[in-house]
């Protein structure tokens, strides 16, 4: 029962993955789903950078999907497996939530996470039909969406806190090599 549980939370985990690009692809992104609650917040996100929903709204849509997905799900797999699986879909959604925040908040840890923040701002700065996965690129590969990041062109206007030196107002050395500020 244990291993069936564990194994339920990384499905609903991997089952978040999938979501993120969903909702991030066609009801962020598709002009023929629009308009819909998320497209709202989404745009502004892109408009304005360092915007993000208001965090009531996050912990609304967590217990939301909680609510959502736990009958169907225990109907399933049974309740250990079930609650398993609910708890891995809402714990990645949580923590893709926290991810993309400090992607655009803090400078990356770690070469991955680096990367990923890279995969990421091409999306917003460079290509927006393309890296639409924020936790992962899997989606973007099997969906074709996927762009290698390149330089990244940051309007000076959106650049987040991390990317310039506050004295001089340039790309910081660590960023250079993959970060160019534009007006």
């Amino acid at each position: 029962m244990i291993l069936e549980t564990v194994l339920a939370f990384l499905l609903g985990a991997f089952g978040w993955t999938f979501m993120e690009y969903v909702i991030h692809r066609w009801l962020g992104h598709d002009p023929r789903l629009r308009p819909n609650p998320f497209a709202a917040e989404h745009v502004r996100h892109h408009g304005e950078g360092n915007y993000f929903a208001p965090n009531w709204k996050k912990v609304g849509a967590a217990i939301g999907t909680t609510a959502a997905l736990l009958w169907p799900a225990v109907a399933v797999a049974g309740w250990p497996a079930g609650l398993g699986a609910v708890i891995g879909f809402v714990s990645m959604y949580l923590g893709y939530e926290i991810l993309h925040r400090r992607e655009h908040t803090h400078p990356g840890v770690g070469r991955y996470m680096r990367w990923l923040r890279g995969h990421h701002f091409h999306h917003h700065f460079t290509n927006p039909r393309a890296n639409h996965g924020v936790t992962t690129p899997l989606w973007d590969w099997v969906f074709g969406t996927y762009a290698p990041a390149g330089m990244i062109r940051v309007p000076a206007k959106l650049q987040m806190d991390w990317l310039a030196d506050v004295e001089t107002g340039l790309v910081q050395a660590a960023y250079a090599g993959q970060y160019e500020l534009v007006d």
